[in-house]
């Protein structure tokens, strides 16, 4: 007997949370000269080059493979089901690689501003990890509860 349920629909939560991530701007570094866009995949300056010794931005690919990892981890832990104790032990990863993408966004971004003496105006998607951290724990919780539900069962008969 398999109780599943609301975990999937959190862990689903989840990765499309660090999926929307992953792939949309998290924010704009306004310069004096520049403009620049972040994402996960790096911070580039808008526009075209107009010297070749003007910075151009920044790759964040590590910042992109967590976000990845934060993003396919919890789709692949919906279909762990059958194997509660993994279950439990891939959401907590999960949590954890979320939660690391959101800092990790953080302080590159506000660090690359403040070489310039700049500000980081954040879009609502800088959230996305703080979403996918709370749905991670409550799939965790959800897990437990089932699987304290299947002990009691088991007793019963």
């Amino acid at each position: 007997m398999v109780i599943q349920r609301w975990q999937s629909v959190m862990l689903l939560i989840a990765g499309v949370m660090m999926g929307i991530f992953s792939f949309c701007s998290l924010g704009q570094i306004q310069t004096e000269a520049y403009t620049f866009n972040v994402t996960a995949l790096g911070i580039c300056r808008e526009g075209i080059a107009s010297a070749p010794d003007e910075v151009t931005g920044m790759s964040t690919i590590i910042l992109f493979i967590v976000s990845l990892l934060g993003c396919i981890m919890p789709l692949i832990d919906i279909f762990c089901f059958k194997n509660m104790p993994l279950q439990k032990k891939v959401a907590l990863i999960s949590a954890l690689i979320s939660a690391s993408a959101g800092v990790i966004a953080a302080f590159t971004a506000s660090g690359f501003a403040s070489d310039f003496g700049a500000n980081v105006g954040w879009s609502t998607f800088i959230c996305a990890p703080i979403v996918a951290l709370i749905a991670n724990i409550l799939a965790y919780r959800l897990i437990l509860s089932d699987q304290k539900k299947l002990r009691a069962a088991d007793r019963l008969r």
